[in-house]
């Protein structure tokens, strides 16, 4: 297609189309790169092949998805704060003020489906879990609803989020342990300035960090150059990193877990990230790693 054609399909065919035609045109690709593999196919793999021969791409290419409605979720009004919400856990999980009960339904349900024991986005499982007293630092916090399910066992949680609509919503959250959680309105990342922080200048060599949450729209390898020395000096620390974003965060990230003392492993199953435009085979990647100091 030349560059005149293309302009024309754009004009003419509507964009959730063409999405629609983008996303078949990469099942067939994967499908069609794992026909012929340079190795043989793990059962992790014929799962996810096995999946696409039967439906849609989709970010988690497995059915227990399927379980998952958003038009089950009741969305709850609190009038003296102007703000919805949803019970998670037994506790109220706030929202942005400007969006519709339709949009957090749709949210509040991407949000269970990705923390289903299930699912390659999972950050804990039985072995890998936040333990009383803990001191976490949940850097990509957005709704809180990770946080919000530590609140009770950890003794002081930090949570970094960029979104100024969010803070307005984790501070109604996260009201009634306000005494022991710190909102702070910063990019956590490689530099320090007003509005960016590095995690080794926002925590002094005395402060104490034992959980690492990290999530940052492929912003991770950034921030992982700005906490150097929390990585080498900490002990123990336990980390969980989203790998998903970008190709080789993965093996990147690994390594340098590894190399600062870290026992490593990745989340079961995983994820098809279609909307890193550079996606590239072999096409799946992990979700996140789990990386303890002990």
């Amino acid at each position: 297609m030349n560059k005149l054609t293309f302009q024309i399909y754009r004009i003419i065919v509507p964009k959730f189309i063409r999405s629609r035609i983008l996303a078949r045109e990469l099942r067939n690709s994967i499908l069609d790169y794992y026909t012929r593999p340079s190795e043989p196919l793990t059962e992790e793999i014929e799962a996810v092949l096995n999946y696409l021969k039967v439906n849609p791409i989709a970010i988690f290419p497995y059915s227990f998805q399927d379980k998952y409605i958003a038009e089950n979720i009741e969305v709850l009004n609190d009038r003296d704060k102007g703000l919805k919400y949803v019970m998670y856990q037994g506790k109220r999980l706030y929202f942005k003020k400007r969006w519709s009960k339709k949009r957090i339904r749709h949210s509040f349900n991407e949000l269970t489906r990705e923390q289903d024991p299930q699912s390659p986005h999972c950050y804990l499982n039985g072995k890998f879990n936040i333990e009383e007293g803990e001191i976490l630092a949940d850097i990509g916090v957005a709704e809180g609803n990770f946080a919000l399910g530590a609140v009770e066992k950890a003794s002081k949680l930090i949570l970094f989020e960029t979104d100024k609509e969010w803070i307005e919503a984790l501070n109604a959250t996260f009201a009634p342990w306000k005494d022991k959680v710190l909102i702070v309105n910063k990019f956590v990342s490689n530099i320090t300035n007003v509005s960016n922080t590095t995690l080794d200048d926002f925590l002094t060599p005395t402060e104490k960090i034992s959980f690492l949450k990290i999530d940052v729209d492929g912003a991770e390898s950034r921030l992982l150059e700005g906490c150097k020395r929390i990585l080498a000096g900490t002990d123990p620390l336990k980390l969980a990193i989203c790998t998903y974003h970008k190709q080789d965060d993965e093996q990147q990230f690994t390594t340098l877990l590894s190399q600062n003392g870290f026992e490593t492993s990745h989340s079961d199953g995983f994820m098809l990230f279609y909307y890193d435009k550079q996606m590239r085979a072999p096409y799946l990647r992990r979700g996140l790693i789990r990386a303890v100091k002990r």
